[in-house]
């Protein structure tokens, strides 16, 4: 492992909780420990025992929402008209094929799909425990377990947010499609999900499905897990309308009244999506210091609607953001939808900084899966950064001063020249150094699913 890098430029934190700039000729010297020992800027031509970084070097972004099997069904679910509903019931074919090999080969072309885009860090929303009939593996966590393994193939972090889902509705048993994600209950979920345990690259989590996945009067056994161990609680909250009318046809409050009524919301909450809420809803989640993980590229894609982010924004909430279904794998384009999504809903302009932009889809998205010292560039920081060409026919023009700008309303996936992730460099040159050829890994291992 090289003992440093040295950036052309950097996004580089400033002392003093001054906002990043962007820095020149910035050497970052790596510990043995996988944390940057030093960062400085101005150092002059790159030293001989330093790794060069052209463009500009941004801090390593996270993934706050994925579900990895996912994205077997980009392109194929785009034939046709419909809704959430009829996508879902897509969803669960693919679902039916998994397996642990299989799920293995696919998570790590996925995760190094993410890598080449400049994602170091992934929260995996995981609900596909057991069988297809709901029988456990030998092993109950074999899925889970394949699913740490593949982002340690594809060399970037993981919090595997393991998912509580006992229910297809309020008073429903799971349907066919649902069996394998059920434990029965929530305290033999907890039992469970007990057992996994954390990496060097792997947090362990947790995870309510929805409030019409999880009864009621088991939502605290799922939350208390998550406070012992002070690890990350995620939940499904409020992605279609439906499930607001269920939840107040079956209890008389909405979706996240009903979350903050049992003790789940709080700051190492993160509610995803969020779409449809009332003022109130917006009120409890801010608060409560509840994160909010917005999925631009999935909300577009699904038909979901645009949720009212500013306003959660602007109540306490810090946003994140994910890829989730993966109809796009591109941190960037999730940033700037955010603030575009806003423009078309307001028709007004500049509702966030690029800078906040580019703190949604790094730092807190990183602190929402429980890696407090990723997202920045400075001493004591994880080594987890990325670098994006300032010469593609997207990124050229812009005054290099201008770096988030450029990142977040110029660049795209197709951008990023290298990823270092604690120290280690992932993606050099364009090229996934642990998983080469990754269209090609995608490409069989989706096929797999197609048999």
């Amino acid at each position: 492992m090289t003992s440093g890098y040295w950036a052309e430029y950097a996004w580089l934190q400033r002392p003093g909780g001054q906002a990043p700039a962007v820095e020149q000729q910035v050497l970052l010297r790596i510990g043995p420990d996988g944390r940057i020992a030093a960062a400085t800027p101005d150092s002059g031509p790159c030293p001989p025992d330093a790794t060069r970084l052209g463009g500009l070097l941004l801090p390593g972004m996270a993934n706050a929402h994925s579900h990895a099997f996912h994205r077997a069904l980009r392109a194929t679910v785009q034939v046709g008209s419909g809704t959430f509903w009829t996508w879902r019931e897509l969803m669960y074919g693919f679902a039916a094929a998994l397996d642990p090999d299989r799920y293995l080969a696919l998570a790590t072309a996925v995760y190094a799909e993410m890598a080449l885009a400049g994602i170091t860090g992934v929260g995996e929303f995981h609900y596909v425990h057991h069988q297809p009939d709901g029988t456990p593996y030998g092993d109950p966590n074999a899925m889970g377990e394949a699913l740490i393994e593949a982002a340690h193939r594809a060399g970037i972090r993981i919090t595997l947010l393991d998912t509580c889902y006992l229910s297809a509705g309020f008073g429903a048993a799971p349907e066919e499609g649902q069996r394998r994600f059920s434990d029965g209950d929530a305290d033999r979920w907890a039992a469970r999900a007990a057992a996994l345990k954390d990496r060097p690259h792997a947090r362990i989590g947790a995870a309510v499905h929805s409030v019409r996945a999880v009864p009621a009067d088991q939502l605290a056994t799922v939350a208390r897990w998550a406070e012992e161990r002070r690890a990350p609680l995620h939940v499904h909250l409020s992605e279609q309308t439906a499930e607001n009318d269920a939840c107040l046809a079956a209890h008389g409050v909405t979706p996240t009244r009903l979350l903050a009524d049992h003790g789940v919301l709080g700051p190492r909450t993160t509610a995803v999506h969020a779409t449809h809420l009332t003022r109130e809803d917006i009120r409890l989640l801010g608060r409560s210091g509840t994160h909010v993980c917005m999925c631009p590229t999935t909300e577009r894609d699904l038909a979901d609607g645009i949720g009212p982010a500013r306003r959660l924004a602007a109540a306490g909430s810090r946003l994140t953001l994910g890829s989730d279904s993966h109809a796009v794998i591109d941190p960037f384009e999730e940033a700037r939808a955010l603030e575009l999504d806003e423009r078309l809903r307001t028709r007004r302009r500049g509702h966030w900084t690029a800078a906040a932009l580019l703190r949604a889809a790094g730092e807190d998205g990183h602190a929402s899966l429980g890696w407090e010292h990723a997202g920045r560039l400075e001493p004591g920081a994880l080594a987890d950064f990325t670098a994006i060409t300032l010469d593609s026919v997207r990124t050229a023009g812009p005054e290099p001063r201008l770096g988030a700008q450029t990142a977040v309303y110029a660049a795209g996936a197709a951008d990023v020249r290298d990823v270092v992730v604690g120290g280690r460099h992932i993606v050099r040159d364009g090229v996934h150094r642990l998983v080469p050829d990754v269209p090609a890994a995608l490409r069989e291992s989706i096929a797999a699913l197609r048999l």
